[in-house]
């Protein structure tokens, strides 16, 4: 894997699923696809290896994509999570919403285009958020320097 290049996880029970997204990103973008039909190696993949999107099926045996999301969120906090679900159920939704920290929401059939619309900013937001992550634990670092600088001028001039 590059380490570059942005990744998207892409988990569905339809293989046919996987195969048409991997198919279309490939055609359109840079990114390293990883597609996984069982969301138990889905949550595997994400314990080792940093994502940037993670596009879950919603209705899946043995894990739902709520889920696998929920567990996304866990391991991986920054990571955009997107439900693709051919159920037009809002109560799922907002449920998603609230408990996943859903980034979007899209229905199957998806429409290309949004598809990719949707992969693209949600990168651009994970980048923003490692981006954020990282200065904050710069100033926390040097906010922590710079007690420990005043402390010892005070324990100098006592």
């Amino acid at each position: 894997m590059d380490i570059g290049r942005p990744t998207v996880l892409i988990v569905d029970d339809e293989d046919m699923v996987i195969t048409s997204v991997r198919a279309f990103l490939q055609l359109e973008t840079e990114y390293e696809i990883a597609g996984f039909t069982s969301p138990e190696q889905a949550a595997g993949y994400l314990r080792t290896n940093p994502v940037e999107v993670v596009v879950s099926d919603y209705l899946m045996p043995k894990m739902t994509g709520l889920q696998l999301l929920a567990r996304a969120k866990e391991l991986q906090p920054e990571a955009a999570r997107v439900l693709l679900t051919g159920h037009a159920d809002k109560q799922s939704a907002i449920q998603a919403i609230n408990d996943v920290g859903l980034y979007q929401y899209l229905e199957k059939p998806w429409d290309n285009a949004q598809l990719l619309l949707v992969i693209n900013s949600a990168i651009e937001r994970t980048k923003l958020l490692r981006s954020l992550r990282a200065m904050i634990a710069e100033l926390d670092e040097a906010h922590s320097s710079l007690k420990d600088i005043q402390s010892r001028l005070l324990r100098a001039f006592l």
